[in-house]
């Protein structure tokens, strides 16, 4: 087979791993791909939010499969423009894919699926959603509507953050990812993240994991893209993994299907438990990053079956296949991360690390310059290591991290603290 994958991150180094493990894959292309990427695949210069331009390159390649990476090109209708050509295309159409991109689109889909999640409020207005959080009071949760990278969510503990928070975000801080906001009820409890495999119809779930969204440890700190994650998440018990099934995805998805929008993809359900019961934070379209790291790591070669026959509607004939692991991956990110920060910084030392079915460094914002790996992005690379134990995945990832010579660049050193 011939695959192209769309993007240039972590997960898209985790998912490029992940396809050359597999005796299937002939051609592996990514566009545009990372410095890391390019060491084991072809990367390719493409504009991948062009429809039009992803389906030609596919043509003139010849590529039998296109896995879409992040969430801008499902929400520019990639997946759509390589279906109607004919292309075998993982990742939902545009229309489904709004699970993602609208906040409000989520909820609605909630309510008439009765899948449990937070109490809300949409506004497009400062004033009457000042009034709202000052009725609700806090904690409470004010996210912007579309997508923001990850960051378009605050947490607010105090009113005054709240009211912060909604004036940033309609005062054009998101641009048009805020031009509405919803607010929240605040959930307690843990939470996780939750993957399954959906191909219209049947939902094969693929695996468990927790992020660390907070800069610093002892979850301090702004909320980031993800600062490390660990998988299995043992909170996600086989009682409340079947909960979450029964309650929340299959729900969603025959509601997805019934308003004429099937899913067809990845889904991450982002789950607070509490009281031994899931409830609905969010959903995202694509695998997160970087969870992805870490399920890739677990699934190695069988990751390509299981994603070509979500493709093309095989889904329930196939198995996950689980070794009884563990696998924890540590963001290395740029100093002031998730602020302001600089490009540009070299990065010592990657060359004398492991590259094995155990230990492996993804790259995510990184380039080649004079045959030296630069950084070029806020989180850069993800030191993932895979072992019987957590602890062992821990103690191998944070060796690897410790013989990285980047005095620029920072990580936290208690990822998978609550399950250790």
């Amino acid at each position: 087979m011939n695959i192209l994958i769309l993007g240039s991150g972590g997960r898209e180094h985790a998912l490029a791993w992940a396809v050359m493990q597999n005796p299937k894959c002939d051609r592996l292309i990514v566009a545009p791909g990372n410095a890391g990427i390019a060491e084991i695949a072809d990367c390719a210069a493409l504009d991948i939010l062009d429809g039009d331009a992803v389906v030609g390159f596919a043509s003139e390649n010849a590529i039998d499969l296109v896995i879409v990476g992040p969430e801008a090109p499902l929400e520019a209708g990639v997946s759509d423009a390589c279906r109607a050509a004919g292309l075998v295309v993982f990742g939902p159409s545009a229309a489904a894919a709004q699970l993602e991109t609208s906040k409000t689109f989520t909820k609605t889909i909630c309510d008439a699926a009765n899948a449990p999640t937070a109490a809300w409020a949409r506004f497009t207005e400062a004033g009457p959603a000042h009034d709202y959080v000052t009725a609700q009071g806090a904690p409470i949760v004010i996210k912007a509507d579309g997508l923001a990278a990850g960051k378009g969510v605050i947490v607010a503990m105090e009113e005054a953050e709240a009211h912060a928070a909604i004036d940033d975000m309609l005062g054009g801080a998101f641009g048009a990812a805020g031009a509405s906001v919803v607010i929240e009820e605040f959930m307690d409890g843990e939470e996780a993240s939750f993957f399954v495999l959906v191909d219209g119809e049947t939902v094969l779930p693929i695996g468990t994991a927790q992020d660390h969204k907070r800069a610093f440890d002892g979850d301090e700190g702004p909320n980031t893209g993800g600062m490390g994650a660990y998988s299995p998440a043992p909170c996600m018990t086989d009682a409340i993994t079947q909960m979450a099934l029964d309650q929340i995805i299959r729900p969603t998805m025959a509601e997805m299907a019934r308003q004429g929008m099937p899913y067809q993809g990845v889904l991450f359900a982002g789950l607070m438990i509490q009281n031994g019961q899931p409830r609905l934070v969010e959903y995202n379209c694509r695998f997160g990053d970087p969870e992805c790291q870490t399920l890739m790591m677990r699934l190695g070669a069988q990751a390509l079956d299981l994603i070509h026959g979500c493709a093309e509607g095989r889904l329930e004939e196939m198995a996950v296949h689980w070794a009884d692991d563990h696998a924890v991956s540590v963001v290395m990110a740029a100093n002031g991360y998730p602020g302001a920060y600089e490009k540009g910084s070299i990065i010592k030392g990657l060359k004398a690390l492991p590259e094995t079915s155990t230990e492996i460094v993804f790259h995510a914002g990184t380039t080649e310059v004079d045959g030296e790996i630069t950084a070029t992005g806020g989180r850069v690379l993800g030191v993932t290591a895979r072992g019987a134990t957590l602890q062992e995945a821990h103690d191998k990832a944070y060796a690897m991290v410790d013989a990285i010579d980047w005095p620029e660049g920072f990580c936290r050193r208690d990822i998978g603290w609550r399950a250790l």
